[in-house]
């Protein structure tokens, strides 16, 4: 039941505005849990706010890459709880700039929580500080999985960090556009494979992109083939890169008229739903699995960082990480999760609500610190 006669500012902050989808379906998710409960007044610190503005309910929306620290302050001042997350935002090359917020809320004495948040890669000392005496003075810090945990442990955060799951797992399905499957060359007839590739990038500072072209290549070559089945790539970040990833994988295969790739504008809910139109899904972006596991679609994931590997092991589905991988092992493996796909469907759908839960507590915990905190009349 909603309190009567008070408003909560709530500060939100992570990576949105940036077009990744699996970002703005975890913000779709904090937004709808902060609503549920409480009438909030909610400030998205974007990156591009006129994106976030057309995407979300909010009130205010801060252009935080360019406002300086002078500039960002009494939007912070005068907030009753501020939250950084979630996602996949505490990495060496710009953990400085997601804290920088975190710092001056700290300054303020505004309350701070960490939510649901992953880390790593984090090897530089310097970042391994900036991260300890920042989240060191945090109300409550939860992550989204176990291997974030002991990334920031092995960093020097010693205060209670709770392992909560992924907020968009709580991410409803919209309808689609109309005709949005002729659009997208999903209308006819024949099984439809989805594909996920991503660019190489400060997060993920390892791959070999030649390397994994090449293998996703031969891989959609193998299901035109062998279930004939088209392939769809599904841009989950919808800058450049992705597409253009996309493109130079279809380049690669044998038969490229057999593919193609989602080019509409889409929000998170309804990419979910569009998601509920393949017969499998192929992907290294961690949302676009969620997605899959959510519509019981089954999947193989091609991990690329500690964060899929445990989302991966959570829901019971076992796959070498992407550098482990070759095609005759990549195929292979689509084979037998093709032959499996009814028992690997059983099990992600009996181990979702349990995760489903714990992605909830991430709410309730601010809902609780909000109520602690008395909000303004």
């Amino acid at each position: 039941m909603k309190a009567e006669g008070r408003i909560y500012r709530v500060g939100i902050s992570g990576s949105y505005g940036g077009l990744n989808l699996g970002d703005e379906a975890i913000l779709e998710s904090i937004i709808a849990g902060l609503r549920s409960a409480l009438p909030v007044e909610i400030t998205v610190f974007s990156i591009k706010p006129e994106d976030t503005l057309h995407r979300h309910r909010v009130e205010h929306v801060t252009p935080v890459r360019e406002l300086t620290r002078s500039e960002v302050r009494p939007v912070l001042e005068d907030l009753d709880l501020f939250i950084l997350g979630g996602g996949g935002i505490l990495y060496d090359a710009d953990v400085r700039t997601y804290l920088r917020e975190v710092d001056i809320a700290h300054d303020l004495g505004v309350p701070v929580m960490i939510y649901a948040v992953s880390a790593g890669p984090l090897k530089s000392q310097t970042a391994q500080k900036d991260v300890r005496l920042a989240l060191g003075k945090a109300e409550v810090i939860t992550v989204r999985e176990r291997g974030a945990k002991r990334i920031l442990e092995d960093a020097g955060v010693r205060c209670e960090i709770i392992v909560t799951a992924d907020p968009a797992l709580l991410l409803e399905p919209q309808p689609l556009p109309e005709n949005t499957l002729i659009k997208e060359r999903m209308d006819g007839p024949g099984r439809k494979v989805g594909i996920s590739v991503r660019e190489p990038g400060p997060a993920a500072p390892d791959i070999d992109f030649d390397f994994y072209h090449s293998l996703l290549a031969n891989a959609a070559d193998y299901v035109i083939d062998r279930y004939g089945a088209g392939v769809v790539f599904v841009p989950m970040e919808r800058g450049e890169r992705d597409m253009q990833h996309a493109h130079a994988v279809i380049a690669r295969t044998l038969r490229p008229q057999a593919c193609s790739v989602v080019h509409g504008e889409y929000t998170a809910g309804q990419m979910l739903t569009l998601m509920s139109h393949f017969d499998l899904a192929l992907g290294m972006r961690l949302h676009f699995l969620i997605f899959a596991a959510l519509q019981g679609v089954p999947f193989v994931g091609l991990p690329y960082s500690t964060k899929v590997q445990y989302f991966l092991r959570e829901l019971g589905v076992e796959t070498p990480p992407l550098e482990l991988v070759n095609a005759g092992r990549l195929i292979a493996h689509i084979d037998t999760v093709w032959d499996t796909r009814e028992g690997i469907r059983d099990r992600v759908c009996e181990r979702l609500p349990e995760m489903k839960r714990r992605a909830l507590q991430n709410s309730e915990i601010a809902v609780s610190l909000l109520k602690r905190s008395g909000g303004k009349r």
